[in-house]
């Protein structure tokens, strides 16, 4: 019964990639809403969402999903080449 249990976890968790790409396009959004209604420097954020998605598909890591595999328990997909 343990393993069913476990499966069930499992699926609740995002994966790390699914989570790098939400936090991304908040960023994109959030800072492109920003750049409209407070200064046009926060548009500056969408941009360094990019390099960090860039930096993961080049090297298989960016500052962020190195920081969110040390702070929690989040994994790479399953089918997620490195």
């Amino acid at each position: 019964m343990a393993s069913g249990n476990e499966q069930c976890e499992s699926k609740r968790t995002w994966p790390l990639e699914r989570v790098l790409f939400a936090m991304a396009g908040t960023v994109a959004l959030v800072g492109g809403l920003l750049a409209l209604l407070v200064s046009p420097w926060f548009a500056l954020l969408p941009v360094l969402a990019g390099v960090n998605q860039w930096l993961y598909v080049i090297f298989g890591a960016c500052p962020a999903s190195l920081v969110l595999t040390r702070v929690t328990s989040l994994k790479p997909a399953a089918g997620a080449n490195r």
